[in-house]
């Protein structure tokens, strides 16, 4: 069966790497050197790989941008093959059985960062989706990540499994329904005052719109009439003066008028129209104009016939604009926009009027949420209660073969009396304070020593202890939640004598059944490695490209004098060096 395998990282202008290729391979990898010669390079390296932040500090002076290229061979069905081909990645597939992902992260010196999966330029964030199924990294301050209660809790979980994935999953789904339900409740009832005042005005306004019964386009209709009945004597003088133009005037039996000049004209034409067919087309047009002319002229006596000077209409269409104007100063430009705001006005004030009832509604939702989300806070007690006791009890026997074989782990699960009101979820008859993840909280436990008490990690481990009990914890999560390969940063720190020896063992284990990559400076761990490489700086402090190297036969030995003795020809120290090589081969 094939599994995934960092194989090699070329690093370039990385801190004081010039330009280094590690050579990784299968099972157990130890990286050694001097103190600041750049073995924790290595991790950052890795971590850019795998997404982590990228900052400008970490390019070398001088450079223009630091280059991390790895290659990761995955078989072709893994989830992190099927996610790079999504995001338009190429493999480079050597067989049906395995693949190489061929992944870059490049950072300027102004700080700007590029990654690159299978020759195509993707968002840095795809490169930490497809660390998740490929690696695990651990160093210092994922240890001290495990002396927060969240982290523990979350350990739990991811230790736990389908168990309590499925009711957090449930659980989670009803505690967002229930603080939006909360929240739209709050605003309600603390914005009751307000709402009120807005549903008066409304209520207010609309009644003013309704009394008047305004008629669309009334106030332009008005506008008009008002103009024709202010200059009724203007108007109707000049209709009369036409009409007398046009038809004659009955006073003046003697005046000549433009119907009896243009009749006069027509008729002079239509008496030769026969001779000259261009006279009989005008002929007929003055006809049109003398008929034009007649209706015209009818039209202007019935005009001065029908206006009405009545001041008692002129006054009434003024009051009726004024208290149109009323309704137009308020809610709109013209009578449209006022009707138009009466409408959406109506519906707002239906939504107002209604507010009784929706938090009534919203009430009864959300006590009926309170009661479901304490059924799922119940089942998430006892699915972590269950995985608490198998997760404690394979730690503990982890330990034991860590050189800590009196030390016991447990958890903690406590819950949190409600101190506020109707704030709390009712469980077994106790009103439980709860958040995002349940009622729980988790607190990991060490016993050092048979009569001692159990006290939190963070208080009740040294530093050695507590990177054993992290090693723990990973060896635990290997059988439960595997990754391919593990990288440890020095997570043998504060560990000596026997207990080195017992770390260096149990990495070897570990790395039957995976990948495990080591940076450390304990030569009894380093002893253990399958394959043992060293970084060196040359003399003007940099590492090149020659400067990672593997370790092997007479090599290695001298590197494990230097790292136990710091004299790599002393003799004590390289029979040391061999009995350290032999025993662990003896006993890996």
């Amino acid at each position: 069966m094939v599994v995934s395998v960092l194989e090699e990282m070329r690093i370039r202008a990385l801190g004081v790497i010039d330009d280094a290729v590690v050579e990784l391979s299968p099972g157990f990898t130890a990286v050694t050197g001097e103190t600041g010669a750049g073995k924790t390079m290595v991790v950052t390296s890795l971590g850019l790989l795998l997404g982590g932040r990228a900052d400008a500090a970490l390019v070398r002076v001088g450079a223009k941008a630091a280059v991390v290229e790895g290659r990761i061979v995955v078989p072709p069905d893994a989830p992190a093959a099927r996610r790079a081909a999504e995001a338009g990645a190429e493999l480079d597939e050597s067989g049906d059985e395995e693949a190489a992902l061929l992944v870059s992260r490049t950072v300027s010196a102004e700080g700007r960062s590029r990654a690159h999966v299978g020759g195509r330029s993707v968002p840095v964030g795809l490169l930490a989706e497809l660390s998740d199924d490929l690696v695990a990294v651990h160093g210092q301050t994922d240890q001290q990540g495990l002396l927060r209660a969240a982290r523990q809790r979350e350990a739990l979980d991811r230790y736990a499994g389908e168990a309590v994935a499925v009711p957090l999953a449930a659980y989670g789904a009803a505690y967002k329904r229930l603080r939006a339900v909360s929240a739209e409740l709050e605003e309600l009832t603390t914005r009751a005052r307000e709402r009120a005042q807005e549903a008066d005005l409304l209520r207010f306004g609309i009644d003013e719109v309704a009394a008047a019964e305004p008629q669309p386009g009334e106030d332009t209709e008005l506008a008009a009439e008002a103009q024709r009945l202010g200059h009724a004597e203007a108007l109707a003088s000049a209709a009369t003066t036409a009409h007398g133009a046009l038809a004659g005037d009955p006073a003046d039996p003697e005046g000549v008028d433009a119907a009896t000049l243009v009749g006069g004209a027509h008729r002079a034409l239509e008496a030769v129209r026969a001779h000259d067919p261009s006279l009989a087309a005008l002929a007929d047009r003055l006809g049109e104009v003398h008929i034009l002319l007649s209706d015209v002229a009818g039209e202007l006596a019935g005009y001065a016939d029908d206006l009405d000077a009545d001041p008692l209409r002129l006054a009434a269409v003024e009051e009726r604009r004024a208290a149109l104007t009323q309704l137009t100063r308020k809610y709109g430009e013209d009578i449209s926009d006022v009707l138009a705001w009466a409408e959406q006005s109506a519906a707002r004030l239906a939504e107002l009027e209604g507010d009784d009832d929706r938090i009534g509604e919203l009430t009864a939702e959300r006590e009926s949420l309170r009661g479901e989300l304490a059924g799922h806070a119940r089942a998430l007690t006892e699915a972590r209660a269950d995985a608490a006791k198998r997760f404690a009890d394979a730690v503990t026997e982890e330990l034991a073969e860590l050189a800590m074989p009196h030390a016991r782990v447990s958890f903690d699960l406590k819950h949190t009396e409600s101190t506020e009101d109707g704030n709390g979820l009712e469980i077994d008859g106790r009103t439980l304070a709860f958040g995002p993840h349940g009622t729980d909280e988790v607190e990991l436990l060490l016993t050092p020593h048979p009569g001692a008490q159990p006290r939190p990690i963070a208080k009740g481990a040294s530093g050695g202890e507590l990177s054993r009990v992290m090693l723990a914890v990973e060896v635990v999560f290997a059988g439960a939640d595997p990754v391919p390969t593990y990288l440890f940063d020095e997570v043998d720190a504060g560990v000596g004598g026997k207990a080195a020896v017992e770390v260096g063992r149990r990495l070897a284990r570990l790395a039957k059944s995976a990948q495990v990559v080591v940076v450390t400076h304990l030569p009894q761990v380093a002893a253990f490695a399958d394959r043992h490489l060293v970084v060196e700086k040359t003399d003007d402090g940099s590492v090149t490209r020659s400067g990672v190297q593997a370790m092997e036969g007479e090599d290695r030995v001298r590197e494990l004098s230097r790292m136990l003795a710091g004299q790599e020809d002393s003799q004590l120290a390289r029979a040391h060096a061999e009995e350290l090589l032999e025993a662990a081969r003896a006993g890996s």
